[in-house]
């Protein structure tokens, strides 16, 4: 399973002295693009490709508190892929040092063509990549997002 350790940082607080969601948000797009990064799609690789991945909605839930420092581990799964892999649920999962669950955000995303600003189909290499994910008990597979228009 692929998973990160981060820690609750300052910037990450809210007011009521807990991590607040956008911090959430950050951190699964962190791991999200760590997981590609390291599996051989960079930033860099993304701009040559003039691809990018694009979130449509963030689910999250929350089960306990972070507080500023405490430790995180951040894991990353499929929950869901369309055949074409346009389109993809991935799940990230927060767990305190204890092992207890934090929170969970799931995302549903696809791939952006940077020049024609329109969802595509993952091309193979990438598709193979999403496909080295965990995936959930709960994987679904999904329809595809591309449309016929040229």
């Amino acid at each position: 399973m692929f998973e990160k350790r981060l820690y609750a940082r300052w910037g990450d607080m809210d007011f009521n002295g807990h991590m607040k969601n956008t911090a959430y948000l950050d951190a699964s797009g962190d791991v999200r693009m760590m997981f590609f990064s390291e599996n051989g799609f960079s930033m860099r690789e993304f701009e040559r490709l003039r691809l990018g991945p694009v979130i449509l909605r963030d689910e999250l839930n929350y089960f306990r508190e972070l507080k500023l420092l405490d430790p995180v581990r951040v894991t990353l799964t499929a929950a869901g892929l369309s055949e074409d892999g346009s389109h993809f649920l991935l799940r990230n999962e927060f767990f305190r040092e204890d092992g207890k669950p934090v929170a969970t955000v799931t995302s549903t995303g696809g791939w952006l063509d940077l020049e024609r600003r329109k969802l595509v189909a993952a091309p193979g290499k990438l598709l193979a990549v999403i496909g080295l994910l965990e995936q959930t008990a709960d994987f679904q597979t999904l329809s595809s997002r591309v449309s016929g228009d040229k």
